[in-house]
């Protein structure tokens, strides 16, 4: 017997004792009532106050037996958390389905019921056996089975970037937990937290409130016994898998942490913005592959590891790879953005051979749109400064003739811009550690008094010239940044409110783990810049979009990859100062006067 089974199985034990005390409590007023009324009817208590006595804790018996059969009824039939997944069947995976029964023979322990996939980084097993499961639909066939073994949950990353003999090393202390799981008293156990985890829930519930106070302190008793049976059944199954495959296990396990990191990256920096534009890339875990090589090509640390490409990969083990990566993809886009459970025309699949196209070119555009709409919002209704350099915004080409760009078109520095302007961004800091624009900064951006300027169009010039010398709080700036957290936080909104009509969202709400939090005023701004500066380069410069497997969206100038922009737009966004953007638009031939196309 393994050296953990022993003590998952005393814990389990514990946990089991915390059951039969919380019975023992509910049943105390019963026993106590039953010995009061044998006592009356042998004539041991007569007389006052006994009756009344014998009356007042036979109700109070009732009454703590009513409540204890519902608390039961919920443990035993409200239905735990499962985790999203998409299932795999034995025809769409034989080869893995015998890859696992092998490792479960090899262990001696019992296969498990059934294999699932996770857009995650990690596997485990899970306990679908659970009556309400079945009633829901949630699980069917043998995996739900009174008694069946558990599910094995597979982090689909795996499969694309681990070869077939580090998937089993890795696989191994996994399948190994069936072993302890199919303990009684293990599983009795571990069925037990699980009820009063999902009672917790039901607590939530109108009318059964008064559930989750007993729930939770049932679980506060059990919960150091139940976290160390859980180290004991992990020793047990790690103690059971050292025979196999165990020096290629700790090799494996490197690739492991790799593949969290490319996973990770290419989660937020190429499908975060996927997703905010209304399409979900179709082969993450395909592009998980191509994040880990250039991963490994620009990391020394990582030198070698795409020498492991030419073993057979772990995706090889699926009939249609291409098939699950596209369902792994869609629930991807669901648990970490909330997007729709399926495909339609305003949440449609891209290839990753359209996304400069179809992405982020549209996201450039779509940014530049909203920035020259915040400038609108912030000009005047004559478009034009109403003094010197405009008391509230930016001065036109005749404003001054003290700066003159290098592509011809004069900008003067504005001036300061009035407290009044400063309201738009709602506070004295709009752009806080949150970044979260709440109603206070909406209210006061479309409250604001219009500041003006004198440039007419969609023009990189305008932008250039409200934003020089613009910084500080209480500058221009800032209300454009207070302008912009207020429009993008009015847009998300609008977009859960039409997601979310007719659809009921409780303990299933998504997304269940947001990739970002909100991003502050300031860097909103700097990024619809930077948007606007690509634009003009495509549209005059003979630039293109282009897609990094680890940065997302890039600029491509004669096909090759532009990385310098960032610093002169911060430079210019921090600090007011456009001399350094101006002069990487001048080398790239960027005509600055020239209205960018939006759409």
């Amino acid at each position: 017997m393994e050296a953990g089974v022993p003590s998952a199985r005393s814990r389990a034990l514990a946990v089991l004792r915390v059951r039969s005390r919380a019975l023992a409590v509910a049943l105390l007023p019963a026993a106590a009532a039953v010995v009061l009324v044998a006592a009356r009817a042998t004539g041991r208590l007569a007389g006052e106050p006994w009756a009344a006595v014998t009356l007042v804790v036979c109700a109070v018996a009732a009454l703590v037996l009513l409540l204890g059969g519902i608390f039961a009824a919920v443990v035993l039939r409200a239905g735990p958390a499962v985790t999203p997944t998409v299932p795999l069947s034995e025809a769409a995976a034989p080869d893995l389905y015998r890859l696992v029964r092998d490792l479960a023979d090899r262990m001696d322990v019992p296969p498990p019921s059934a294999i699932a996939l996770t857009p995650d980084c990690d596997s485990w097993l899970e306990d679908r056996t659970h009556a309400a499961h079945r009633r829901g639909g949630i699980a069917g066939g043998p995996q739900s089975a009174p008694g069946a073994a558990p599910v094995l949950v597979i982090g689909s990353p795996f499969l694309w970037w681990m070869r077939v003999a580090e998937l089993r090393a890795v696989l191994a202390p996994v399948v190994a937990g069936t072993g302890p799981s199919a303990h009684p008293d293990i599983a009795d156990a571990r069925g037990f937290v699980r009820g009063l985890d999902a009672a917790v829930d039901v607590g939530g519930r109108r009318g059964l409130g008064w559930i989750a106070a007993p729930a939770r302190l049932l679980l506060r008793l059990c919960r150091t016994d139940a976290a160390e049976m859980e180290r004991g059944v992990a020793a047990a199954a790690s103690d059971r898998a050292q025979g196999v495959d165990y020096g290629l296990r700790i090799v494996a396990q490197e690739q492991v942490g790799l593949a969290y990191a490319g996973w990770d990256r290419l989660l937020t920096r190429v499908a975060l913005p996927a997703w905010r534009m209304g399409r979900w890339p179709a082969h993450l875990d395909a592009g998980v592959v191509s994040a880990l090589t250039e991963l490994s090509r620009r990391d020394r640390l990582a030198e070698g590891f795409t020498s492991r490409l030419g073993e057979r990969p772990a995706c090889d083990l699926l009939e249609q790879p291409g098939v699950i990566d596209e369902a792994t993809s869609l629930l991807a886009a669901r648990l970490f953005h909330g997007g729709p459970a399926e495909a339609g025309p305003e949440w449609s699949p891209v290839e990753w051979a359209a996304y400069p196209e179809e992405v982020v070119d549209r996201k450039w555009r779509a940014e530049a749109a909203r920035l020259h709409a915040a400038l609108d919002a912030l000009a005047g209704p004559e478009g034009r400064p109403t003094g010197p350099g405009g008391p509230h915004g930016c001065a036109g080409p005749t404003a001054s003739a003290g700066s003159a760009s290098p592509s011809g078109a004069g900008s003067a520095a504005p001036a300061s811009v009035a407290p009044a302007a400063a309201g738009a961004a709602g506070s004295p800091a709009p752009s806080g550690p949150s970044g979260a624009a709440g109603p206070a900064t909406i209210e006061a951006a479309d409250a604001a008094p219009h500041a003006v300027d004198g440039f007419a169009g969609p023009t990189l010039e305008r932008v250039l010239g409200c934003l020089t010398n613009a910084s500080g709080e209480g500058a221009l700036g800032e209300a454009l940044a207070g302008r912009l957290s207020a429009d993008l936080a009015r847009e998300e909104r609008a977009a859960d409110t039409a997601a979310g009509a007719g659809k009921a969202r409780g303990a299933d709400a998504v997304p269940l783990f947001p990739l970002q939090p909100p991003r502050s005023g300031r860097d909103l701004l700097a990024d619809h810049v930077t948007a606007m500066v690509c634009c003009a380069a495509v549209d005059s410069a003979g630039a293109a979009p282009g897609m990094d497997w680890l940065d997302g969206p890039v600029l491509l100038v004669g096909g090759d990859r532009r990385s310098d922009l960032a610093p002169r737009v911060l430079c210019l966004v921090e600090d007011g100062d456009p001399e350094p953007l101006r002069e990487w638009l001048s080398a790239l031939g960027v005509r600055t006067e020239k209205p960018v196309r939006l759409v």
